[in-house]
């Protein structure tokens, strides 16, 4: 170990010292241009997006290859993308119909959807663990449980036995308005 910390030069500390400094410069003043939205979570593109900022940021600074100026100018690239993707989906429905995932209905009411939980491949194991984290008590607390697009599970739910969510908030979720269970009558989840 002592033989590889002593076969590196100070020259070459200090250039990796410049590319950090640099490439991290560069990718605040991306998104500074772009936008926050660079780094959300919103959909699929945003992660991908994450994901391929920071294994050019680690690349740039830590190889030979891709050079600080490659480096750059594929992060620019980036962003670049990212925007017009953001820009198409907000502006074309078709586009955003072909790019987005769509939330899909995990659990309405205390029913667990079955068919949901095996398209998303989702258990009803990592269903209880969400339910645990909201601090939800009963499964008659529960409104909703949504796989959002992002791959993060929603868990609406409420502590007054006759609350409604708002038909706005879930319209574009897969299932909502597929069955016709009303969300104020409590019935209990078999255990399986």
């Amino acid at each position: 170990m002592n033989d590889k910390l002593s076969m590196v030069s100070p020259n070459h500390l200090l250039v990796v010292l410049l590319c950090v400094v640099l490439t991290y410069a560069g990718i605040l003043l991306y998104t500074r241009v772009v936008g926050l939205r660079s780094f959300s979570k919103m959909s699929a593109a945003d992660f991908a997006m994450t994901v391929a900022v920071g294994s050019l940021f680690a690349s740039t600074i830590s190889s030979p290859d891709p050079t600080l100026l490659v480096g750059l100018y594929a992060l620019a690239l980036l962003f670049a993308g990212q925007w017009v993707v953001a820009r198409l989906r907000r502006t074309s429905k078709r586009f955003s119909n072909l790019v987005d995932n769509k939330p899909l209905l995990l659990m309405r009411g205390p029913e667990i959807i079955d068919e949901h939980l095996a398209k998303a491949n989702v258990t009803r194991s990592d269903i209880y663990a969400k339910l645990r984290e909201a601090n939800v008590l009963q499964f008659e607390q529960v409104r909703a449980v949504i796989f959002e697009t992002t791959g993060d599970i929603s868990v609406l739910h409420t502590t007054s036995s006759g609350t409604q969510i708002d038909d706005a908030l879930l319209s574009d979720v897969v299932g909502w308005y597929e069955t016709s269970m009303p969300l104020h009558l409590p019935t209990r989840v078999p255990r399986k």
